[in-house]
């Protein structure tokens, strides 16, 4: 057979072919570029929940020894109201932190979904023969 001849059978082969290397040169730019965003929203997410579960314990603290005071000193300061806001603002920073639990949660599942693209795109660019690797359309969702 000679050089010029070509072994695809129809036109969507022939045009995976010439598209694909730019395809994947822009999924990974765009990897390249979200990756680091990521990975700051990562770490960024993980420091807030640090600081939420700080805050959390300081507030269970802080009510806690409140309510010990006035069971001793019966002051004539009613310190309930203070207590209940106290609470509801733990339990707000306790909702908070649930959403951020599952913004992480959420942020880890995307960033191994990039990583296992890039890998599975990485094998597809260094596999020896294109023949051997099923085609795929570009219309396919």
């Amino acid at each position: 057979m000679a050089d010029t001849e070509s072994t695809c059978t129809s036109v969507d082969e022939r045009t995976e072919d010439l598209v694909s290397p730019t395809r994947d040169a822009l999924v990974d730019g765009i990897v390249g570029l979200l990756k680091p965003c990521l990975d700051q929203l990562d770490d960024r997410v993980r420091a807030t929940r640090v600081s939420q579960s700080e805050l959390h314990q300081q507030l269970e603290g802080l009510a806690a020894e409140l309510s010990r005071i006035q069971e001793q000193s019966k002051c004539p300061l009613q310190l309930d109201s203070y207590i209940k806001k106290l609470q509801n603002a733990k339990r707000r920073v306790v909702v908070v932190n649930n959403i951020l639990q599952n913004t992480q949660d959420r942020l880890n599942k995307l960033h191994t979904q990039v990583n296992k693209e890039n890998a599975r795109r990485r094998a597809l660019l260094e596999s020896p023969s294109p023949s051997s690797t099923p085609s795929t359309s570009l219309h396919a969702p």
